[in-house]
């Protein structure tokens, strides 16, 4: 019987990989949640892990390409050739996954800065910018909230980096996008009411900085954009559709 290599095991090897050849590159997504938990996650979180997501510069884009066709991962020319200045697709055709390589920012329903960011943590793009990478989605999917409460459980909402999600970083980007303050608060208020449904250890901390994440970006002064589009508020579309990627390469 074959046994599929670890997705989490090839997330750290890649990390590893990474750091050797001094390519700035950090995880994303699910796998990059499980390894910023202090300890195992709680059943309730728990959850499969098919795919890869990086992170990486602008300026640091061609030597992540280097990196992944050296480790014998499969580029998606067509997708790479049209969309590599903001995002990079590879495929790991033995065990059928798909590596997504976001250049400079996360770019889906909203965007998410990364550059000047990447260097924060050794292995995960900050705490912040994870969690709003799952807020961004405007349908949220069971996942999203899943991954979204795992990281509100095991890390306290302060105004600094670290092992802590910095909610002056929070506050500061949705203050100057209406369209992302608009998905962000509607999706946190969206896992304060789902989160008694799940059997979460410490459910009222985690809920606790729900409210605190969503009274610090209220209080935050808002832009002057931002305030302008307040204006038109759902009847213009504050959202981008991302666009579906299917096949190899």
């Amino acid at each position: 019987m074959t046994i599929e290599p670890d997705v989490v095991a090839e997330g750290r090897r890649l990390l590893a990989v990474a750091a050797e050849r001094k390519v700035p590159m950090r995880l994303l997504g699910g796998v990059a949640i499980k390894l910023r938990a202090p300890g195992e996650l709680p059943p309730a979180f728990r959850r499969t892990y098919g795919d890869l997501d990086f992170a990486t510069t602008k300026k640091a884009a061609g030597r992540a390409i280097g990196l992944f066709r050296a480790e014998g991962y499969v580029p998606h020319t067509a997708f790479n050739a049209l969309h590599g200045g903001d995002r990079l697709l590879f495929f790991d055709d033995d065990n059928g996954r798909q590596v997504d390589i976001f250049v400079g920012a996360f770019s889906m329903c909203h965007k998410i800065p990364l550059d000047a960011r990447i260097a924060v943590d050794p292995t995960s793009i900050p705490l912040a910018e994870l969690l709003l990478t799952k807020l961004q989605v405007v349908e949220l999917n069971e996942k999203d909230v899943l991954d979204a409460l795992a990281l509100l459980h095991d890390h306290p909402v302060e105004e600094s980096d670290g092992d802590a999600l910095n909610a002056a970083r929070v506050a500061e980007l949705c203050a100057a996008d209406w369209g992302l303050w608009r998905t962000i608060t509607g999706n946190l208020d969206a896992c304060c009411a789902l989160a008694p449904g799940y059997d979460v250890p410490n459910r009222a901390e985690v809920e606790a900085r729900l409210e605190q994440l969503l009274n610090r970006i209220e209080a935050e002064p808002k832009s002057r954009a931002w305030r302008l589009r307040s204006k038109i508020g759902d009847r213009k579309r504050w959202y981008e559709l991302p666009e579906e990627v299917a096949g190899g390469p």
